[in-house]
């Protein structure tokens, strides 16, 4: 059996007879899981474990585990610092912020990998401009040099945890205040500036051989009238074309509201098909999911389905009852309650008499 090409939520726990019978239908490629799907450590490995039993080759499993608000599992899970962090400590000590950034999402992607998740929807490579209320601190800083150098020193983490990296959100969400969950973002700019700014992040890491993208549900009116999720233009011709981007291309949730501009749901899952998106995520929404899957059809395309088993962890699964004994691990925690320390210090939250720590 194949992967097929819809990535879906779950309700609960553990899994329910009907969602045994849904993800069992080969239109079916993937599971997201959501904060809702974790009550412990455990649990979440008995779920991804019956998740993964049911198909052969197994279903992939991903998750939003950036950090600082975008962290899904977070009792007995290391709390994240937000990327933004890691742009604050680059502006003091550009090698020590890399060196920290690649020890945190080692830590990261162990600890999921550890429970049998396959990938994190990270990193954020969208240009912190100060503008976008959906990004803010998620990305990692303003400027392109940072984020590329942090942006590395992160895929290097999580590939050395044996996880693939996917970078989000393609060509960048940066530049616009409207939040695409809510609404439909329009970015103005011409593509020069584009390709000059916010492309810089996804060009460099492609270069390094980024695994996978996420496209924006952002018009860009100057290069296509349709989002950039639903465009060929952009994911055909200036993403797979002029960047030679080789990796998996996941659409974002088709079940936001700028998503609407794609049509119904079966049409917004095709549209997005026919555009250049490798695998579709549906969530929040069990009967659009129904729906997307009973109207799939679409075969299996080999160089899709090479595309899609490369994001299956890779290499041992790591022990989580000795993962903490690891230095690497230890290592991982001192710097992300460094980092917390460094930020109250910065938002003046201590005592100013007190001393402060060498």
């Amino acid at each position: 059996m194949s992967l097929g090409s819809i990535m879906l939520d779950l309700a609960g726990t553990a899994l329910d007879a009907e969602d045994r019978e849904l993800l069992r239908h080969p239109a079916v490629g993937g599971v997201i899981l959501f904060a809702r799907n974790y009550e412990s450590p455990s649990q979440l490995a008995e779920l991804t474990t019956a998740i993964h039993a049911l198909r052969e080759p197994p279903l992939l499993i991903g998750v939003d585990q950036e950090g600082g608000r975008v962290q899904r599992f977070r009792t007995d899970f290391t709390r994240l610092p937000a990327a933004g962090r890691f742009g604050r400590l680059y502006a003091q000590d550009p090698a020590q912020a890399r060196r920290v950034c690649e020890s945190v999402a080692w830590l990261m992607a162990s600890e999921l990998r550890a429970v049998g998740v396959d990938f994190s929807f990270a990193p954020v490579l969208d240009l912190d401009r100060g503008i976008s209320r959906v990004i803010g601190d998620r990305g990692f800083a303003s400027a392109t040099q940072p984020v590329c150098e942090l942006a590395s020193a992160w895929t290097d983490g999580v590939r050395r945890a044996g996880m693939s990296a996917v970078g989000k959100h393609f060509p960048g969400h940066g530049g616009i205040a409207a939040d695409s969950h809510t609404d439909l973002p329009t970015d103005p700019r011409p593509f020069a500036d584009l390709l000059m700014e916010d492309l810089v992040p996804f060009q460099r890491l492609i270069d390094q051989g980024l695994e996978a993208i996420m496209p924006a549900h952002v018009i860009y009116p100057q290069i296509d009238t349709r989002p950039a999720g639903f465009s060929p233009v952009w994911l055909h011709d200036i993403l797979r074309g002029r960047l030679d981007f080789q990796g998996v291309i996941f659409s974002d949730d088709l079940n936001m509201a700028a998503a609407s501009a794609g049509g119904d749901y079966p049409e917004r899952a095709h549209a997005a098909a026919q555009a250049g998106c490798d695998m579709l995520l549906i969530c929040n929404n069990r009967p659009a999911a129904v729906a997307i899957v009973d109207a799939f059809r679409n075969p299996p395309d080999p160089a899709i389905q090479l595309r899609l088993l490369r994001m299956h962890g890779r290499g041992p699964r790591p022990d989580r009852a000795h993962l903490h004994e690891q230095p690497d691990w230890q290592h991982a925690v001192q710097h992300v309650a460094r980092l917390e320390e460094l930020e109250t210090l910065d938002l003046g939250l201590t005592d100013p008499t007190s001393p402060r720590p060498a």
